[in-house]
Formats: structure tokens, sequence, C-alpha cells
């Protein structure tokens, strides 16, 4: 079992503190929701993780499976088993899907010879027409794609714990249903053999969390975790909106 643990984590971009006191483990099969209000820093919290540059960490551990994340680069950190799904997919002319994903193979010592059967493999489960393969990583896709083609990466990347960040957003009905269940069946499936996968889910609406159930639900305000509980906590938050947990 995989087991991302975050104790105390405090940072700072440009000297303003964002990130304070932040304490979590995600552990494979789980669901982790991380609920909060526009600047809360959920975003901050997905690139402190990942190893975003600008991003300076003033306390606190990070480690996978033992391993002190916060020492590693954000490509090491990507070997040792984290995915980052952005809230805006970076586009990179020029390079394929495939080849991400062949070269992301070759780094962690795994044979990159079965990647083109994955990538169609999992582009047919997601709904993803087979020209946009072709096509420069995210360049000229719609908001939707995008996410849809970050949930493609990670299933044939099968990394061991992954942050979604609002992966929700800018997917119609149809799209959000498939990468949601995709994400789901990883939970509790794994990716071809491997681990069942543990999840992270930095989102604004609970209607992700209708097909992506979450075990836990984490209130984030102001840098911090103010609450914790399970499915029932986002209930109340769709009904209450954050004015019981701001101030």
């Amino acid at each position: 079992m995989s087991e991302l643990v975050i104790e105390g984590l405090h940072a700072r971009v440009s000297e303003r503190e964002i990130l304070r006191g932040l304490s979590m483990t995600v552990r494979s099969g789980e669901v982790h929701a991380l609920m909060g209000p526009n600047g809360s820093g959920k975003s901050t919290l997905s690139h402190v993780l990942m190893g975003k540059p600008g991003y300076e960490v003033t306390g606190g551990t990070v480690t996978l499976d033992g391993v002190d994340l916060l020492e590693l680069t954000t490509p090491e950190r990507a070997a040792a088993g984290l995915f980052l799904a952005m809230q805006y997919p970076t586009e990179v002319p020029g390079v394929g899907v495939a080849e991400v994903i062949e070269e992301a193979f070759v780094a962690t010592g795994r044979d990159p010879s079965g990647v083109p059967a994955l990538l169609a493999s999992e582009a047919d489960a997601l709904g993803i027409e087979p020209t946009l393969l072709e096509r420069s990583l995210n360049v000229d896709l719609s908001g939707g794609e995008k996410k849809r083609s970050d949930t493609l990466q990670m299933a044939v990347l099968a990394p061991r714990i992954a942050l979604l960040d609002e992966i929700d957003s800018g997917l119609d009905v149809d799209a959000l249903r498939s990468v949601s269940r995709r994400v789901e069946r990883a939970t509790s499936q794994g990716f071809a053999g491997s681990e069942p996968l543990g999840v992270l889910a930095i989102t604004h609406y609970t209607r992700l969390l209708e097909e992506l159930h979450p075990d836990f639900v984490h209130i984030f305000v102001d840098g911090r975790i103010v609450e914790s509980g399970g499915p029932e906590l986002a209930d109340r938050l769709e009904a209450s909106g954050y004015a019981a947990w701001i101030n």
C-alpha cells in the first residue's frame, strides 16, 4: 500500500504565507476531496507537492512511501509515483502524447514498446478521438479535451498517488462521467495489475463527487484544513456554502 503523508506543511510565495500547517494522509484506494473558496491555497498545495518553482516550503514534511519528496526534483517526484493533473494543462508544441509517455517509461526503466496499445485502449475508454493522439500535447485542444488527455496520461503512466486540480472544470456531463469513472475504477482496481490508486481531488463542485466517490472530504480555508469528514460534509457544503467555516 502506498501512502502520501503531509505533516505541518507551510509554504509561501513572495514572502506571503499560503499554506499554514496542513496535515493529511492519502493512501492507496482512498479518494480525498479538498474543497475551499477561491484563493484559499488549493492549487498552491498541488504546486508545492509537485515541486513547481517559485514556492518556498518553510516548514513541515511530505513523504511518499517514506521518500522525502521535498528533497526531489519534479521529474523525480513523478518517477516516485506522484502525478498531477493540472488545472491549466501546459501546451507543448511539436511533442506528441505518445512521445511524452514513452520518454517517461524510459526514464523509469519500463519498456515503452507497449505505449501505443495502452494509449489506444485508454483513449477508447475515455471517448478520445484517435486523431487527437496525433496532435502536439494539449495544442489546439478544448479545455475538456485537455482534461481527458490528462486522465489518459495518468492511466498509462500508472502512478501511485494522483493529484487532480479541478479536473472537472471545462468538462461537459458526458466527459465528466467518463473521466470520473476512469479515476474511480483505478482506485479499486489499479492500473494493469498495479496497486489501487490514491487520489487527492481538488474541486469546487460536488458534481465531481457524484461519480468520483470520496472517502474523505476536507474543507480548506486560508491555507489550512478547518474540518474533515465523510461524503456528508460535501452535502453540508452544497447546502450552506462556506459561510460556516469562514471567519
